[in-house]
């Protein structure tokens, strides 16, 4: 792991800096020297080798500066991971009237419920309410670390493949729009960007990973950034 690697710590700017936009900070640095994550291991077979089997490694990524007083709250994304002749990882835009990442690229996901069992069962509950990704079309493969948010939740990344075929029906208050990304794109270390901000007597560091959808901007930072850099990190260790 390089030296800024150790030190990156991204956080959540949106609810402390008013009209803040991300791609308005100039980006410090990328990552070409590391290497991308090989193809032949971006596979279905290869995927469910790893999770059953993982490797030794660190998430680079563990927490962002907290700026919220509230109570942590325990909650749970799905990185759905779409089986198709290159996998891609399926992602939404959030809504601009949310309270909390209004506009964002995200992961379908939400705090834990207490009749969920545990957060695979938050993952899949909260795609099946935001997209309506129906169960019996995901295989989950398993969980990255926690990634803690600078609001105060502790996300458990859960990991699964999604059959092509998925029938979504998103739900218009939360969820903008939905796409996909091919996986190739954001296990490359030459699309993380690096970011730096001083604020109110703080350095504030995170990733971007803008991707061109035929024209269109898809600006994935912050939190699911973090956590796809953690993503980059098992696969690549």
């Amino acid at each position: 792991m390089s030296s800024h690697s150790e030190q990156l710590r991204p956080v959540s700017l949106t609810a402390s800096i008013p009209n803040f936009d991300p791609r308005q900070v100039p980006v410090i640095g990328g990552d070409r020297l590391l290497p991308a994550v090989a193809l032949t291991n971006q596979t279905p077979q290869a995927l469910r080798a790893r999770f059953a089997r993982p490797p030794v490694w660190q998430p680079e990524v563990r927490r962002e500066d907290r700026f919220s007083e509230r109570a942590p709250t325990q909650a749970a994304v799905l990185i759905p991971l779409v089986m198709r002749d290159e996998l891609t990882v399926l992602l939404t835009q959030r809504t601009e009237h949310l309270s909390t990442h209004s506009g964002q690229v995200a992961f379908p996901g939400g705090k834990q419920d207490p009749e969920d069992a545990n957060a695979t069962a938050t993952a899949l509950r909260e795609a099946q309410e935001e997209i309506g990704l129906a169960v019996d079309q995901v295989e989950v493969l398993g969980s990255l670390p926690v990634y803690e948010t600078g609001t105060a939740f502790f996300v458990t990344p859960v990991v699964a493949l999604v059959q092509p075929n998925m029938q979504l029906q998103p739900n218009p208050y939360e969820v903008a729009d939905v796409f996909e990304v091919p996986l190739r794109f954001l296990l490359d270390p030459r699309n993380h960007l690096r970011h730096r901000l001083h604020w109110q007597g703080m350095e504030r560091q995170w990733y971007s990973m803008p991707y061109d959808d035929a024209g269109r901007e898809r600006y994935i930072w912050g939190a699911t950034a973090g956590m796809l850099r953690n993503f980059y990190r098992f696969m690549v260790a």
